[in-house]
């Protein structure tokens, strides 16, 4: 079966390119929807520093590292994560992402997810949409 070409037209508007994306963010771990699939975000974010130690009780948080080296800080030993390198923090396990330079990142979330998970605080930040 043949797609429309209308629909084909329509689709070109949804392509979106990583690297443009990330560099249209100046803050640091304000996350940018880049896209979305079924009730799923796909969010761009760059990370430099600490976080805060949190979790989400309801859901899993996919990392994927775009350029840079992450640590995700977990109870039980940290998790290093390079360029091309992805890592899914189970729901309900407490984890503190902290990076030393800046890291330029993908998160896979289901919409709604609040950045800081259960302890909010002055790290919060609301999903933003990119320009």
């Amino acid at each position: 079966m043949k797609t429309p070409k209308k629909e084909l037209t329509n689709m070109t508007n949804l392509v979106r390119n990583i690297n443009t994306a990330l560099d249209s963010i100046s803050e640091h771990w304000q996350p940018h929807r880049l896209t979305s699939i079924n009730d799923y975000d796909v969010k761009v974010v760059k990370i430099q520093g600490e976080f805060v130690w949190h979790t989400h009780p309801d859901t899993d948080e996919l990392f994927m590292v775009i350029s840079g080296n992450l640590t995700i800080q977990l109870r039980d030993g940290d998790v290093q994560l390079g360029p091309n390198d992805v890592y899914v923090v189970p729901k309900g396990i407490e984890h503190c992402p902290k990076a030393e330079n800046e890291v330029q990142a993908l998160l896979f979330e289901p919409k709604g997810t609040v950045n800081t998970g259960d302890v909010g605080g002055e790290m919060t930040a609301k999903l933003r949409e990119l320009g």
